[in-house]
């Protein structure tokens, strides 16, 4: 199979694979994804949710939502975050840290607006989210 990879949580109870290539890749710094990852920024990687398999572990995901945006799952023996859920955009995130094969090219920066780390990188700034995935579309200066 062509574009397979292979991820795992922090202690490797769950296993993922995607396969095909992800539909975006990118950075949110939305306070709610700060928050989950524990960080200032977020790396994203979305997959049409066919496109993403739990292999092995599954018993040991565990989903929190605290918007119905998304679907947080992690790993209850260690914590590991794997991945999000995302049912109005019907696209999976796949947390790029756990993708160590995938070849991270993000394209965007996604709620920009509420950023606490600047990243200069000359990718697309959103001050919220692109039009087709309702919001405003807005582009904002580094």
């Amino acid at each position: 199979m062509t574009n397979l990879h292979k991820g795992q949580c922090f202690c490797g109870a769950v296993k993922i694979e995607v396969t095909g290539e992800p539909a975006g890749m990118g950075y949110c710094h939305c306070s709610s994804c700060r928050e989950w990852s524990a960080g200032p920024v977020n790396a994203f990687t979305l997959w049409e949710p066919q496109n993403v398999k739990v292999i092995k572990g599954e018993d040991h995901l565990e989903q929190y939502n605290k918007t119905e945006n998304s679907d947080r799952k992690w790993c209850t023996k260690c914590g590991g975050h794997v991945m999000a859920g995302h049912p109005g955009l019907n696209l999976t995130d796949v947390y790029a840290a756990i993708l160590p094969s995938l070849n991270f090219k993000p394209g965007v920066h996604v709620n920009y607006a509420e950023t606490v780390l600047p990243i200069k990188d000359g990718l697309p700034k959103m001050k919220d989210f692109p039009a087709e995935f309702g919001g405003s579309g807005e582009i904002i200066s580094e």
